[in-house]
């Protein structure tokens, strides 16, 4: 069978040879695991979304869910497919046993999760969203709150939520008017309406649990003012079991431009009768905890994009061997010359390189990612595992929006690849181009994380967490220096990473100048071009990997698998960091004009 959704040679690669994770399971937490439990799980995750999610994809989109008298309905094909994941307690895989999970390590579920993303990702996202709500209990909540809540959310019985932005606050959370007031026996009774809340309503589950960020009366303006609040569509009794009916409603749903079959909702809280909600944490705090799921939220749309733009790649790298059209540019004088695979044209394959190149890069950034969360609990050491968690803090913006921006660009070329049936609905990669978009808006969109990255994150530690990374990357390009081979693109990478330390003290040093708006303003192409910088070094971490399988002497197949690693490396580091260094002389350039121009100079009165 041709391969489909994420390319499973590429993934063994990443998470059994350049990360080595066997390492990782090693660890007494994961004592259930091994190597052989991890491949078996991985491919029959890939089975099912093969066989039972995949079909669902094209069905959700065309049919997508139906409003109906304050009701959502999924399409049809998710019941049957939903129903199979979460008996097979595929949803919860990566949570906790105590938390009613199965505690796998984290490089296997995001490997099992790039099958179902991919195969399709508003299915997948209604089982597992759950999670995140139960994490955020499990953290602040009462043991009374565990209780009741945390098991049937990691079992996706009942859903999950994340009820943040509104009408008149969208990315400014702390302009909400969502009001809270305090009742006699404790709880609140909540009054506001919240926006674009994904599966805020659906008929999958039996109840639905939102975490709500809401001002208690009399508090501050602003975000240090916001609380957040547990609020169940049905109240839950305290031996369990569904009480009465909350008024916390779905008002509507949105007609997206892509992810037809995910219900993003508009809830109206307190509408028509009382809606009760419970304080998660302190008061006041609200922000505070939200973050540990939009931190997580972040990493899950970097997946998102990665997934996305794993699976068009396939199919467009599939559709070249196939597509016969055109001669060779050899024979192309000769009419009578017989026509070639599209993959035999030049362009193409500058352009599928183009893909494979960012499609397994960001396939190992978001296991390097995986990997420093799983260490900062686990590490050896106090070090390691303070190392991994300022890393990790440090490039959460960019995992959510490079993955997110380059996936959908990656999508978009693969239309590119198939030509005008690629534009078609006939083929898949219109979808997963349209699906893909949603990714660089969600959980802030592009502007917001480059301001993160450049106001919160280089600076940590006083620049010193920034630093520890570029050295992570000096001792890639160490090792591939020591490789006569590999020599050449070491250099290519140790200079952008040195152009890029330089460019982060002239962005620190402008950001806190009186032109910090001209940071700001070029805060974005800096956060991209810390992710080519990414891409080069995994790229090149990737080739040495790949030089020291050859030296073993692999079968036939697995040599043009790896020789293809140096070719990708050689193809990204040649030209894409070629156009990287010169968006570096862009950024330092402190271009103001788009500040200084006019706001009628833009146009469109």
């Amino acid at each position: 069978m041709a391969q489909q959704l994420a390319d499973r040679r590429d993934q063994d690669f990443v998470i059994w040879e350049q990360f080595n994770n066997e390492e990782i399971i090693k660890h007494p937490k994961y004592k259930a695991f091994n190597r052989k439990t991890c491949e078996m799980i991985m491919t029959e995750a890939r089975a099912l979304a093969i066989k039972e999610i995949l079909p669902t994809m094209k069905e959700g989109d065309e049919q997508g869910v139906r409003f109906e008298n304050g009701t959502v309905k999924v399409p049809e094909s998710y019941h049957r497919a939903f129903k199979l994941m979460v008996e097979g307690e595929w949803n919860n895989l990566a949570v906790d046993p105590e938390m009613g999970g199965q505690g796998a390590p984290g490089f296997l579920a995001t490997s099992v999760a790039e099958y179902f993303m991919g195969a399709n990702w508003s299915l997948a996202c209604y089982t597992t969203m759950g999670n995140g709500t139960a994490h955020l209990i499990e953290k602040y909540g009462t043991e009374e709150d565990k209780k009741k809540y945390i098991h049937k959310l990691t079992a996706a019985k009942w859903g999950g939520t994340m009820l943040l932005t509104e009408p008149e606050a969208g990315s400014d959370v702390g302009a909400l008017t969502t009001t809270a007031a305090k009742n006699a026996d404790g709880t609140f009774s909540l009054s506001g309406t919240k926006i674009f809340i994904t599966n805020g309503e659906h008929d999958l589950v039996e109840n639905i649990i939102h975490p709500v960020l809401a001002r208690v009366e009399g508090d501050a303006p602003g975000t240090k003012g916001l609380s957040l609040f547990i609020v169940p569509k049905f109240i839950v009794n305290d031996d369990g079991s569904l009480g009465e009916r909350n008024d916390i409603v779905c008002s509507g749903v949105e007609e997206k431009h892509g992810i037809h079959g995910s219900c993003t909702a508009s809830m109206v809280l307190g509408g028509k009768g009382k809606c009760t909600g419970w304080l998660l944490g302190k008061q006041g705090e609200g922000m505070k905890i939200m973050f540990n799921m939009i931190n997580n939220a972040r990493m899950a749309t970097g997946l998102q994009g990665l997934t996305y733009a794993g699976a068009a790649y396939t199919l467009a790298a599939n559709y070249a061997r196939e597509r016969l059209q055109g001669r060779d540019l050899e024979n192309f004088a000769n009419p009578a010359a017989p026509s070639v695979p599209i993959i035999k044209h030049p362009d193409v394959r500058r352009n599928l390189s183009w893909m494979k190149s960012y499609v397994e890069g960001m396939r190992s950034f978001f296991q390097y990612m995986a990997a420093c969360r799983t260490k900062a609990e686990t590490g050896a050491t106090e070090e390691e595992r303070q190392t991994c968690g300022d890393i990790f803090n440090m490039l959460s913006p960019i995992i959510k929006e490079y993955l997110a921006f380059r996936g959908h660009e990656v999508c978009i070329q693969a239309m590119q690849v198939y030509g005008g049936p690629g534009y078609c609905r006939d083929y898949p990669v219109e979808q997963y181009a349209r699906d893909c978009k949603i990714a660089t808006i969600y959980e802030g969109t592009s502007g917001i994380q480059a301001m993160d990255f450049l106001a919160r994150k280089i600076g940590a530690g006083k620049g010193t967490v920034f630093m520890k990374f570029i050295g992570e990357i000096k001792k890639t390009v160490a090792d591939a220096k020591a490789d006569d081979t590999l020599a050449p693109l070491a250099a290519k990478v140790d200079a952008a990473a040195n152009r890029l330390g330089e460019i982060c003290a002239h962005m620190g040093k402008l950001a806190a100048g009186p032109d910090f708006k001209v940071a700001f303003a070029h805060s974005l192409p800096f956060l991209h071009a810390t992710g080519d910088v990414i891409m080069a070094w995994m790229l090149l971490w990737r080739a040495v990997t790949a030089t020291r399988q050859l030296a073993k002497g692999p079968k036939a197949k697995d040599v043009v698998f790896y020789n293809g690693q140096l070719k990708t490396a050689q193809f990204f580091i040649m030209t894409e960091l070629e156009a990287t260094m010169g968006k570096f002389n862009g950024i330092q350039s402190g271009c103001k004009a788009a500040l200084e121009m006019e706001d009628d100079g833009f146009g469109a009165l």
